[in-house]
């Protein structure tokens, strides 16, 4: 028998695997994660105004430096966590070291925090794996000062800022015309608006699970059922503490902070808790989903049984006029009958048959 005839069963245990479980659950803050350092860091700068812009790379950390006093906004991206190089760019804009921890950490929950002379947010970016049907993290720092903005990224290849960059290249765009706050604005708007890329991938996947649960529920449908879970809970985990996060925008009395840009604020507010509510909408309909699975299981447990029920019912005649003309009596009705093995036979298949239209029309199958 080949091998691909067993590999359909080794992918139905394959979806039980507890690793997801052990990266889902297995954060403890009180220990200080090892974090893989980048091989190297990459830095994109965007120095701009409303009448100009200024985008390149920059070849060092020393580079960055002049920016900090720059009459202008600027955005400096740094692809690519290094301790030393991530200690070097904060110290020299004082950020406080609390912050630069943060920055350094693996597995934080989202936050805000307010510290002379910055405001700094740190969150998730969500990405939908399509190969797997995993729901992958990215940690972002974003620091915002006095005419900058700094943020942090883990992974250079992938970020979702490619229309934030296309419209600092466009001369008519409210970001040219706009200062670092708002520039902090569309950041987080971005990640937040990605957050629904991600959960209409999961949206499809339930759809699709449901509908399969219908037509036919099998062990496999209850192990997708439960690696969506895990699924949703990471969704879940990272989005719930952005309300906070934004929160802390929207509340605070920082001078890095324009009036006229806490309007926005509240608008990624609205869209968080949007989110929020879409989250506990899926979770509940994977509860829904479970409950159809083992309604399906129960439901087919009980045609079997009625099955089963029915043909020992139909037998039942049979074995009882069997047991009666088996016995070892030399007296018994048509023992020595020429027609009694037909009459016996008869009774046998007569009886089931009356049974069956009995049942039928009881409407008990």
């Amino acid at each position: 028998m080949p091998q691909s005839k067993y590999l359909r069963y080794l992918k139905v245990f394959s979806l039980f695997n507890t690793k997801r479980t052990r990266d889902i659950f297995q954060v403890n803050p009180t220990v200080l994660p090892k974090r893989e350092e980048a091989i190297a860091t990459k830095l994109t700068v965007f120095d701009y105004a409303a009448d100009y812009v200024d985008e390149k790379p920059l070849e060092s950390i020393a580079d960055a430096y002049p920016y900090k006093d720059s009459n202008s906004t600027t955005w400096i991206n740094v692809d690519g966590i290094r301790k030393k190089d991530i200690e070097a760019i904060c110290l020299h804009f004082n950020i406080h070291p609390l912050i630069i921890e943060d920055i350094l950490s693996v597995g934080q929950r989202p936050k805000m925090d307010e510290m002379d002379p910055v405001l700094f947010c740190l969150l998730n970016m969500l990405y939908f794996n399509e190969r797997t049907g995993a729901v992958e993290t990215e940690q972002i720092g974003i620091v915002l000062g006095k005419g900058f903005v700094i943020s942090f990224q883990e992974d250079g290849t992938r970020d979702v800022f490619d229309s934030i960059r296309e419209k600092l290249r466009n001369n008519i765009s409210k970001l040219r015309q706009s200062g670092p706050d708002y520039l902090c604005y569309a950041l987080l708007d971005m990640i937040v608006d990605h957050y629904y890329v991600v959960m209409e991938k999961l949206g499809e996947r339930i759809e699709m699970l449901e509908e399969k649960i219908i037509r036919s529920s099998n062990t496999r449908s209850l192990a997708e059922i439960n690696s969506l879970r895990k699924e949703l809970i990471v969704l879940k985990r990272n989005v719930s503490p952005v309300r906070d996060l934004v929160n802390g925008f929207i509340r605070s009395d920082s001078e890095l902070l324009q009036d006229r840009t806490m309007k926005y604020f509240k608008d990624i507010y609205d869209h968080i808790i949007q989110a929020n509510e879409l989250a506990e909408n899926y979770r509940d309909m994977m509860m829904n989903l479970q409950d159809l699975y083992l309604s399906n299981v129960n439901l087919k447990m009980n045609e079997v049984m009625k099955v089963m029920a029915v043909v020992t019912c139909l037998l039942a005649p049979a074995t009882v006029i069997g047991g009666i003309f088996g016995m070892n009596f030399d007296k018994l009705p048509y023992i020595h009958h020429p027609y009694g093995f037909f009459i016996a036979v008869g009774l046998m298949v007569i009886v089931p048959i009356w049974m069956i239209f009995a049942f039928r029309k009881r409407g008990w199958f």
